[in-house]
């Protein structure tokens, strides 16, 4: 990758992780933000703390779509388009620990990476408050078991997470807008046939809204051509993690990867996860939240 493209990449991400997220007022009425124009395409992927299934309910991945369509923030990605995707959706759902712990590690790895490769100082002198930021990501003791959901959008030409947003209901329901395509959708998903699930749409619906809200990050962040995606890079291992036989999470382990390693992508993407080859030539599966 390209130093003045890395160097962009990472003040947008220290930048995002510094500010605070907005909140929102438990008697507020629930509206969905609405964009001008889209800030780029999206493909929604299931993330690592999927605590929908927990309520017998299936991915949101048709309601986020929606939430992306109708504000006109961003646009679904379509495989028949022939080029990639500009951003991944990772979204995530469980207690508010289950989706702080997700949110908070996927900052780690990346500024974990901004640390061995020096760059995180020369970003600290531009950025307020970005010094006291990389010690942050300690316990996250003493938050109730309240439903919330993530979601963490990233870079596919890095793996790197852009920004993040969450949201946590506190009461039973805020209220819906009428005539919404996305309540609609909730109703065909099954989420707002059980308190639950009612509960989930609300914070998704806020955690899109906080995304949406660091727009200006997000547009800093240099989009991955189709040219681009098929010319080979190098990878390097973020933090400790393994490299799979399949694009899943419980798929049997080829090997283990340390921080440092240096991958090499074949080009092929399967969610969040991508193939790659390593020195010896041993091919495998790699989360992109791993790499740098």
């Amino acid at each position: 990758m390209k130093n003045a493209v890395s160097g962009l990449a990472v003040a947008a991400v220290m930048t995002a992780f510094a500010m605070p997220a907005p909140a929102m007022a438990d008697d507020e009425e629930l509206q969905l933000v609405t964009c001008e124009e889209s800030l780029g395409t999206i493909a929604v992927v299931d993330g690592d703390t999927q605590g929908w299934a927990d309520f017998s309910l299936g991915s949101p991945r048709e309601l986020i779509n929606t939430l992306a369509v109708e504000s006109g923030c961003f646009t679904p990605h379509s495989a028949a388009s022939g080029v990639p995707a500009d951003f991944l959706m990772n979204v995530v759902a469980g207690t508010t620990e289950e989706v702080d712990q997700s949110i908070e590690l996927a900052k780690t790895a990346a500024v974990e990476g901004l640390v061995r490769s020096g760059a995180a100082a020369s970003v600290m002198s531009r950025v307020p408050g970005a010094g006291a930021m990389l010690g942050m990501f300690g316990g996250l003791g003493g938050r109730s078991q309240r439903l919330a959901a993530g979601i963490k959008l990233l870079s596919p030409a890095t793996g790197q997470t852009i920004v993040t947003g969450s949201g946590e209901v506190r009461r039973t329901s805020l209220s819906f807008r009428r005539n919404s395509t996305w309540g609609t959708r909730a109703d065909e998903i099954g989420y707002r046939s059980s308190g639950k699930g009612k509960k989930l749409v609300e914070a998704f619906v806020i955690a899109f809204n906080q995304v949406v809200a660091q727009d200006a990050t997000i547009t800093s962040i240099p989009k991955m051509s189709a040219a681009a995606a098929e010319e080979p890079t190098v990878a390097t291992v973020a933090v400790a993690t393994s490299m799979m036989a399949m694009p899943m999470d419980d798929a049997e382990v080829v090997r283990g990867l340390m921080e440092g390693t240096t991958l090499s992508p074949t080009g092929k993407r399967e969610g969040l996860f991508i193939e790659v080859e390593d020195n010896f030539g041993t091919k495998g599966w790699v989360s992109v939240e791993a790499l740098n």
